[in-house]
């Protein structure tokens, strides 16, 4: 009887490391089928984040779009549209540090990339109308900004965008960290000259219950032209004006 209770002390010890470091409490009671019972919950977490870990877990997906008819107290010349699709994922890596990104990285990302460039182009009304085009993540509390990242920097995720729209410069982006309703900012630019200023935008919007502490959001955007009545020149005249070549902006 000893020995068993020397045996069931021990289970209880370990089930309750077990469960602490993942923040959850746990009132155990000294009786023997107890620890088999939170074995078995324990086990079936475990099968499920492995399988979460071989494909990304989506809750929602949300879009937003906005039109701009008039600015600055004068109607524009072409309505100015601008939309945005986002995923709110499970973080497979949230409250925990992992120092191998990759494994999940290249099972979520072309998941994400081709689901939302799908969708955002079918919210454009086709590839051809988008002219500026951007991405974004925001992890939540939970996780670090290098998951933020890790989904969206990687051409397993942005290449499914900028090759639907054949385009040729690289995708403006932010990543960052905040609870629920954080506002999610999404910067673009022109999809094949990045000096082109007009397309300098901005798509800001919000998810009122994401990211959850243990998500990330993943975004693209897009507009289907520049801002109306752009008037402030581009980059090449400002290089011109300060005697940089084109081809080396720098002057390195």
């Amino acid at each position: 009887m000893a020995q068993k209770s020397s045996k069931l002390v021990h289970r209880i010890m370990v089930y309750h490391n077990i469960f602490f470091q993942k923040k959850l409490v746990i009132y155990l009671i000294p009786y023997y089928g107890i620890p088999i019972l939170l074995e078995t919950i324990y086990y079936s977490r475990l099968f499920k984040r492995e399988a979460i870990m071989q494909k990304p877990e989506i809750r929602k997906i949300v879009t937003f779009e906005e039109e701009t008819l008039v600015e600055g107290y004068k109607s524009a010349d072409t309505p100015l549209r601008m939309f945005a699709v986002a995923a709110v994922v499970t973080n497979p890596w949230a409250g925990r540090y992992a120092e191998d990104l990759q494994p999940e990285i290249k099972a979520f990302a072309p998941v994400l990339g081709k689901l939302l460039t799908d969708k955002i182009i079918a919210l454009a009304g086709g590839a051809d109308q988008i002219e500026a085009y951007g991405k974004a993540a925001v992890v939540g509390l939970n996780g670090e900004i290098e998951h933020a990242s890790g989904l969206i920097h990687t051409l397993h995720f942005g290449n499914f965008y900028r090759e639907a729209l054949s385009a040729n410069t690289y995708l403006a982006f932010t990543n960052t960290r905040g609870t629920a309703n954080t506002p999610i900012m999404v910067p673009l630019m022109d999809k094949d000259d990045a000096g082109r200023r007009s397309h300098y935008l901005t798509i800001q919007f919000a998810i009122p219950d994401a990211p959850r502490d243990d998500e990330v959001v993943i975004v693209l955007g897009g507009a289907t032209g520049g801002r109306p009545h752009h008037r402030i020149g581009d980059r090449y005249q400002d290089l011109k004006d300060l005697g940089h070549d084109l081809n080396n902006p720098a002057a390195v």
